[in-house]
């Protein structure tokens, strides 16, 4: 597949809502989480208005040259007391849709990420990929994310 040259990344909109969820949903991870129906719960609709209005959180998508929605990432900007008070930024929700994987796109949205996250004077940035995902380990390694952590997880 021939590699994206590059992609308009820009905030969320809530039609963009759709778009997202499906890909959120297309792995056996996320499939068993998210509700594809027509129309989306309502749930997902007020998540993104909340997500909107926080100030600390930027939900983007990644645009091909064709305005097509291709990719998202949410960016968390954490304020703390650790690390001598230093904000550190969270990646979540990383995802390429299917048909576009492999082109460059995932990489141009974490380097997005990343700039917004030192522009904001965060001092690390940290993301999590669950375990069974040896892919996006692999991608998240050779873009410069050392293995440091061990993530635990309560679910209600």
């Amino acid at each position: 597949m021939p590699v994206i040259s590059e992609v308009t990344i820009r905030r969320t909109r809530r039609e963009d809502v759709g778009v997202i969820v499906a890909m959120l949903a297309d792995d056996p991870l996320g499939g068993a989480r998210e509700r594809i129906e027509d129309p989306l719960p309502k749930s997902y609709y007020k998540a993104f208005e909340t997500l909107e209005r926080d100030p600390n959180i930027q939900l983007v998508v990644a645009e091909d040259d064709e305005g097509a929605v291709v990719g998202c990432l949410q960016l968390c900007i954490l304020p703390g007391l650790s690390s001598q008070g230093a904000s550190r930024g969270l990646i979540e929700d990383v995802r390429v849709a299917r048909q576009c994987r492999s082109r460059g796109i995932g990489e141009q949205l974490v380097q997005w990420a990343l700039a917004e996250a030192r522009g904001k004077g965060c001092k690390l940035v940290e993301l999590l990929t669950h375990h069974t995902r040896v892919d996006a380990q692999r991608f998240y390694e050779r873009l410069g994310f050392a293995r440091s952590h061990v993530g635990m997880t309560v679910r209600f």
